[in-house]
């Protein structure tokens, strides 16, 4: 007997959205049935351009739709811990990308109605999947490999406010709640459990009101430590780096590829079904609703980072600036 296939609507007609819908295509037994996007008119363009479900206008008309299963949210920041709560109280599983929230109060909200419901909640942690990182996992888990530090650089150009596509900007993207939310949770899930956590910042943009330049440090229970550097300000190669220095080697991981410390690269790919990181994640998701279970990078489980997150604000001053 053949199953079902699961049913999503795909909120968000930017760059990650066409990410999602790239990924989505190749997961057998998915069907996007909606589409959602700022207008009417972007939902109509993004839908035919990738072939794709059929828009409309609004992310409640989605979810009241008999053929909608589950929502998958590439949205702007400010609107994803809502938009999640919006989903979840509309019985339908939810897949929000990174942050979940840029308060720790909503993220709490979130898990707590995530637990009233039992429905499928996931963040969209990608380094969690990416085939390089989780080379680096499997090793841990194994015991051949013990994190002793982890240097990780993450730098854009970034003094207008532009998305990934070059277009401007409805809203203001944060180096921590956004960015450093992917090192935060990664250190935690390679490394353990973090109990010290501080940060500097330097000065904020004059128009954009946000830190352009942010330094890390963290703390495992394991006693692995972390320096996180962030900036909006490099021009030069941008992206996100990681070094991992451990008892039995040095690996260096730039998104789904990996190399040794001697710049040697290591084959992944035979880690997983793809190499494509969001395509696994969206594949975790996928997999929960089927099998009824928690997805690797849910609500609960990356809870941790938030409230990391909102202690390194309390720190550093920023309160109600996020966003």
């Amino acid at each position: 007997m053949t199953e079902q296939p699961v049913r999503i609507a795909l909120a968000g007609g930017g760059a990650f959205g066409a990410k999602h819908a790239a990924a989505l295509k190749r997961i057998e037994g998915v069907e996007i049935t909606a589409v959602v996007s700022d207008t009417m008119e972007s939902a109509v363009a993004f839908a035919a351009e990738h072939g794709i479900g059929h828009p409309v206008a609004t992310l409640e008309d989605a979810l009241g739709s008999s053929d909608v299963d589950a929502a998958i949210l590439a949205t702007p920041t400010p609107i994803h811990a809502s938009q999640t709560l919006t989903c979840l109280r509309a019985g339908k599983h939810v897949l929000v990308e990174i942050p979940l929230a840029d308060s720790l109060a909503d993220a709490e909200e979130c898990l707590a109605v995530q637990k009233e419901t039992g429905l499928a909640a996931m963040v969209g942690h990608t380094r969690r999947f990416n085939p390089s990182h989780q080379w680096v996992h499997q090793r841990i888990t194994s015991g051949q490999l013990h994190v002793q530090q982890m240097d990780v650089q993450t730098y854009f150009f970034r003094r207008q406010n532009l998305n990934a596509l070059g277009q401007p900007r409805s809203w203001t993207d944060h180096l921590l709640w956004h960015h450093a939310a992917h090192t935060v949770d990664l250190f935690a899930y390679q490394a353990g459990p973090i109990v010290q956590a501080h940060a500097l910042q330097g000065p904020l943009h004059p128009e954009l009101g946000i830190a352009m330049d942010m330094s890390i440090q963290l703390q495992a229970e394991s006693g692995a430590i972390c320096t996180l550097s962030l900036s909006f300000n490099n021009d030069g190669p941008l992206g996100t780096f990681f070094r991992y220095i451990g008892d039995t080697g040095t690996y260096l991981a730039r998104y789904d590829d990996l190399v040794t410390g001697k710049d040697e690269p290591i084959d992944v790919s035979s880690v997983d079904v793809s190499m494509d990181g969001i395509e696994l994640q969206d594949r975790e998701f996928v997999a929960a609703i089927r099998e009824g279970r928690e997805p690797n990078a849910s609500i609960a489980q990356v809870m941790p980072c938030y409230r990391t997150l909102a202690a390194l604000e309390e720190q550093l001053g920023l309160q109600g600036t996020a966003g």
